[in-house]
């Protein structure tokens, strides 16, 4: 149960500074996504090479996305966000702080108390984590109400769903404030009642991975092949519905009648299923093998591009939908 020691009501967000710690991939992301959305965004990075990249970084990306159609120009986008090689002066007067450190509890604790002493009292404190529960790098603060995680999909500013997931210590108004930031920064926000590790999208992700790797490593189905089932088959689907919505409108009845038709055998298959790790290194370098005849090393960042424009073009088909 959520803390509620602070008030229940979502403070205001439509003029709130906001600050990024990390000026790497995800900390650039988020740049733009709230810059995009208007909000003023201060960047600081303890690396000071990392912080001199960024921007012209951040450009290219604005550039790419305004070749899409995504943003009205770049200039506009750019002039919302400064870089500051000081927390204390970069984080002065900003109300919500989107931290993008490593993935290392000992780093983001001893990241937390330079924060609580760079900010406000109010200030939202929220982690770019993709698994740690903020509980473990926020119970030594004096205010533990203020913290939680905001867990991006990279790139957000394409990809837009957060996972936004309380500390038991979280008050309501903390979380209530993220909810209604995110929203106005055009991301697609979902609430996690609880902690967890891997939080919701990656424990979905990693139950396909987990048996995507034991069907490869049993032979039952080539790399290339497993792609093209979840491409032209599940993807398709779940490009705009969930999995809970595709059950229910697969049966003629909705989600009981499917229940009663398949559940029996996703039971027996879910049996079926060993305990042994399907990520061991014989599995991992023959996935790695065949993935390399598909797709050199020396063509990965082509396709990393490759993506990107394809996510562009599918943001930008969502969005004339609903416009």
């Amino acid at each position: 149960m959520q803390s509620t020691t602070a008030s229940s009501q979502a403070e205001p967000v439509s003029s709130m500074t906001i600050g990024v710690v990390g000026a790497g991939l995800i900390g650039r992301a988020w740049a733009i996504v709230f810059a995009r959305a208007g909000f003023s965004v201060s960047v600081y990075d303890i690396n000071a090479d990392a912080l001199k990249n960024a921007g012209e970084a951040i450009r290219q990306s604005l550039m790419d996305l305004q070749q899409a159609g995504l943003v009205a120009g770049v200039d506009h986008v750019m002039k919302h966000i400064r870089f500051d090689a000081d927390l204390t002066s970069a984080m002065q007067g900003v109300g919500y702080v989107q931290e993008c450190g490593p993935e290392n509890v000992e780093g983001k604790r001893a990241i937390y108390l330079e924060l609580e002493a760079a900010v406000s009292d109010e200030t939202i404190l929220a982690s770019s984590t993709s698994g740690i529960a903020a509980s473990l790098f926020s119970d030594h603060l004096q205010h533990p109400q203020r913290c939680l995680v905001a867990h991006p999909v990279n790139p957000p500013y394409l990809i837009p769903l957060v996972e936004v997931v309380p500390t038991p210590a979280t008050s309501e108004a903390a979380t209530a404030t993220t909810l209604k930031l995110m929203e106005a920064a055009h991301q697609a926000p979902i609430l996690v009642h609880k902690e967890i590790e891997g939080f919701v999208l990656n424990r979905l992700q990693g139950a396909l991975l987990n048996e995507a790797l034991r069907l490869f490593r049993d032979g039952y189905v080539s790399a290339e092949d497993l792609d093209k089932t979840v491409k032209y088959g599940l993807g398709l689907r779940w490009s705009f519905m969930g999995p809970f919505e595709t059950i229910d409108l697969n049966a003629p009845a909705g989600v009981v009648d499917y229940a009663n038709r398949y559940g029996p055998l996703y039971h027996k298959v879910d049996q079926q299923r060993g305990d042994e790790n399907p990520w061991d290194e014989a599995t991992l370098n023959a996935l790695d093998k065949e993935r390399r005849t598909l797709l050199p090393s020396t063509d990965l960042s082509a396709r990393h591009e490759w993506r990107d424009r394809r996510l562009m073009a599918l943001m930008a088909h969502q969005r004339s939908m609903t416009e």
